[in-house]
């Protein structure tokens, strides 16, 4: 895609004039004398110039129409009107079509050169955002959830219909590592709301005072350090997606905000008095049993059910293990290409171990071993050594699990879920710090009041 300048002038002077100076300062000029000429070049001929400048008033018809007619069929580029009737209601409209500048005959070339400089340098950019967001579209389709067993192609299968349809919510649960971040991506860009943006936000990496101003969003003065006005996460949203992933770590309170936003389409940042209309798809992911939260307290029944318009599961890798064979060489692939290497033999034994291992951390793990391994390989070859598995035989039962001398046992073949991990962490330290919360809280190196709120909502009572 060539950076061509498309020139639409009537008067032959000024026109061979625009011509002659812009192509000695290296443009692939193109001119056009009428409208009739410049809609065939741009809408038959498909021309796809960086800039155009265009006259007003030419012999058979109006620029500001033309400039009307190419958008709405999709063109780009931006456009500098150069007439000798700079009328206000022109200047007007042309802002509205979305003309970079307005500019009155005669123009200084100086000036005029500063204006079409400034409008090639808005539609690089453009032509680079749109670009990138192509690739994200071709990246991120139903397709890019490899796997031929029949889990993986039930999950793509899904997510195809879900990408056809306008819908508001939906829930995707499924272990850690299973792949819930991919499965929204490919949810928002292969989706009706390509074209907006995603905004995705980990609710279990933020407290929950920053949380809400996250968000949220803030007005000057709102707390003590709100130094100025900020627009919040679901506010940057509008007109794409918000993926909140590890929803079930939200407080109770935030989720009754979030369950007003997305019933109302609208929200107030924090110490505002306006109310903000917001047009968002929401994606929420967990790793925990949201119904067993929402049993226990820890989670809002209706938000739940707000948000559960389609529920997705995703499957554990040991659910799909025959996958692998076409996962590890995917994944291969990609880190030979970052890291330089030529790795392209997988033996039998390496596939034997990777066939045996239990995968407790899902894809996530996979392509963590994989890169480890083509980053240390030493030729063509898979090196086994490098795997680093813990064989199923040496896997550790969800009955074995507990303490033996200084070290806590915990299964990880799946039978345990995070919150059974965390909380039986939680109950060792403590049980072997008296209960201490303090002294608790120093060893496991955070605050006392996550420890606390860890014993609510785990409901730890104290060992005699």
């Amino acid at each position: 895609m060539s950076e061509s300048l498309l020139i639409i002038e009537d008067e032959q002077l000024l026109g061979s004039e625009l011509v002659r100076h812009y192509r000695r300062n290296a443009w692939e000029v193109v001119w056009a004398k009428t409208i009739a000429e410049a809609e065939r070049a741009l809408l038959v001929r498909e021309l796809q110039p960086l800039v155009v400048l265009s006259d007003i008033n030419l012999p058979d018809g109006n620029g500001l129409d033309l400039l009307d007619k190419v958008r709405a069929q999709g063109g780009c580029g931006e456009w500098v009107f150069l007439t000798g009737y700079g009328e206000v209601p022109d200047s007007v409209r042309a802002m509205r079509l979305g003309a970079f500048d307005f500019l009155t005959k005669p123009c200084e070339q100086e000036r005029l050169d500063i204006v079409v400089q400034g409008a090639a340098r808005s539609a690089r950019a453009q032509r680079r955002i749109r670009e990138e967001s192509e690739n994200r579209s071709r990246r991120y389709t139903p397709e890019s959830f490899v796997g031929s067993s029949a889990a993986a192609q039930v999950v793509r299968k899904m997510l195809g219909k879900l990408t056809e349809v306008p819908f508001s919510a939906l829930v995707l649960t499924g272990e850690t590592g299973t792949g819930k971040g991919l499965a929204a991506r490919i949810l928002h860009h292969a989706g009706p709301r390509a074209e907006g943006p995603l905004v995705e936000i980990n609710c279990a990496a933020l407290p929950r005072e920053l949380l809400e101003s996250e968000l949220f969003g803030h007005e000057a003065g709102a707390f003590t350090g709100a130094k100025g006005r900020r627009r919040g996460l679901i506010e940057q949203a509008h007109g794409g997606t918000v993926f909140l992933d590890e929803i079930g770590e939200m407080p109770v309170d935030l989720q009754a905000k979030l369950l007003k936003v997305i019933d109302d389409r609208s929200l107030r940042r924090l110490g505002g008095e306006q109310e903000l209309q917001v047009d968002v798809q929401v994606l929420a992911a967990s790793n925990q049993d949201l119904v067993e939260q929402i049993r226990t307290g820890g989670f809002r029944a209706d938000l739940y059910h707000r948000l559960n318009v389609f529920h997705l599961e995703l499957p554990p890798l040991r659910e799909r293990i025959d996958d692998l064979r076409e996962l590890v060489p995917l994944f291969v692939a990609q880190y030979n290409a970052l890291a330089g290497k030529k790795v392209s033999e997988i033996g039998p034994l390496v596939w034997e171990r990777l066939h045996q291992h239990r995968w407790p951390g899902n894809v996530r793990e996979l392509r963590n071993v994989v890169e480890r391994c083509v980053l240390f390989a030493g030729d063509h070859r898979f090196p086994l050594d490098w795997l680093q598995l813990v064989s199923s035989a040496e896997t550790i039962d969800a009955g074995d699990a507990g303490v033996g001398g200084d070290r806590l046992c915990l299964p990880l073949d799946g039978s345990m879920g995070l919150d059974d991990m965390v909380a039986q962490i939680i109950e060792t330290m403590l049980a072997r710090h008296a209960h201490n919360v303090a002294v608790t809280s120093r060893v496991l190196k955070t605050t006392r009041e996550k420890v606390r709120y860890r014993i609510e909502k785990y409901d730890i009572k104290r060992s005699e």
